[in-house]
């Protein structure tokens, strides 16, 4: 920030940028984001250049897709091809459209379950917690009891038990995988801001970068390779 200051005399706010700018999304999307907080591993960069990020929040789900369980699922493929319209977005009740439309009707996050068993089985926010800590450690006995609690919920509120069922498989299945949303919306801010200053300041980004990694030749090499 002081490059920048020092070079071009303009006085960056990182917290007043725009968070919807052009040149930001078009590098991110075509995957020119070495040495970009979060997003420079080569892995991450092939699902930026498939996914092409639109708005911020697909790069939260960005962030919390690139890990082991979602990667070694259908998941991120499957989130992909529901962006870019070559899936058919369909909901197994409404109720879950408001839930996960930020998400293209796919489960990413720990928060999506929880609400989800808010609103169809009357789950009060403690409870939604002890779901959520169940799926995400696996615990058999623990998950019997809750799809027993709510199917119980879904019928007080007269919605149709297979949908329910079903909707509770979804909660089994891609819950598991999910990410806390507050972590990922935390890193993708930071991603987004580095981002920015690489597409609208190169020069002195690069300097800083190369500065930052002088001591490692492959790093070095890395960085002016992009």
């Amino acid at each position: 920030m002081e490059l920048i200051k020092k070079t071009t005399g303009q006085v960056v706010d990182l917290d007043e940028i725009e968070i919807r700018d052009d040149e930001t999304f078009r590098l991110i999307s075509e995957g020119k984001t070495t040495g970009v907080f979060q997003l420079e591993s080569s892995g991450m960069k092939e699902l930026l250049r498939n996914l092409k990020p639109g708005s911020f929040e697909d790069i939260v789900a960005s962030v919390a897709l690139y890990r082991p369980g979602p990667l070694g699922s259908n998941m991120v493929d499957d989130f992909i091809k529901r962006k870019h319209g070559e899936t058919k977005i369909t909901s197994t009740l409404p109720q879950l459209e408001e839930i996960l439309t930020e998400t293209y009707g796919v489960i990413v996050y720990q928060e999506q379950v929880m609400r989800i068993a808010q609103v169809l089985a009357n789950y009060t926010l403690a409870e939604a917690d002890l779901l959520r800590e169940a799926i995400s450690k696996k615990k058999a006995e623990e998950m019997a009891r809750q799809k027993k609690r709510f199917l119980a919920g879904t019928a007080q509120n007269n919605l149709d038990s297979n949908k329910a069922r079903h909707v509770f498989e979804l909660i089994e299945k891609f819950g598991g995988y999910g990410f806390n949303k507050s972590h990922s919306v935390a890193y993708a801010m930071i991603a987004y801001q580095t981002a920015y200053l690489k597409a609208h300041y190169p020069v002195q980004f690069m300097a800083a970068l190369l500065t930052e990694d002088m001591g490692s030749q492959d790093k070095t090499i890395k960085n002016i390779a992009e």
